[in-house]
């Protein structure tokens, strides 16, 4: 099982889980506001280690479009398959106005994830 590490603390999770829900499933409050369809950005992650070299279509063009492109990456949009340690960017504790995360993200990638090498976005 790959290891998911955050704040120092780390999880085993079963390879294949968006990454986004095992953030979540570990008790990390991570922001996930339009339910993992790569349309906010609240799912941001900073990634220290593991970083995956494939990213989604609809991953790279919402980074693009608010300016974070190569600075963090939406966990929503990312499978689980090795180890890897990220940062989370924005959190229910972090956002003084939010009351929740938002909606439950489903176990499968979406919109219908197209991985492309992110060297050749």
């Amino acid at each position: 099982m790959p290891i998911v590490s955050i704040d120092g603390k780390q999880y085993s999770v079963a390879a294949g889980t968006r990454l986004v829900n095992a953030i979540e499933d570990n008790d990390v409050h991570i922001g996930h506001r339009c339910g993992g369809k790569a349309k906010c950005a609240s799912c941001r992650v900073v990634f220290v280690s593991g970083e995956p070299l494939t990213a989604t279509t609809a991953e790279h063009a919402k980074l693009g479009e608010k300016g974070f492109l190569g600075v963090a990456r939406l966990s929503c949009q990312i499978v689980v398959e090795h180890d890897m340690t990220v940062i989370p960017q924005m959190t229910l504790e972090s956002i003084p106005d939010w009351t929740d995360t938002g909606p439950r993200c489903l176990d499968n990638v979406e919109p219908e994830a197209v991985f492309v090498p992110i060297s050749t976005l």
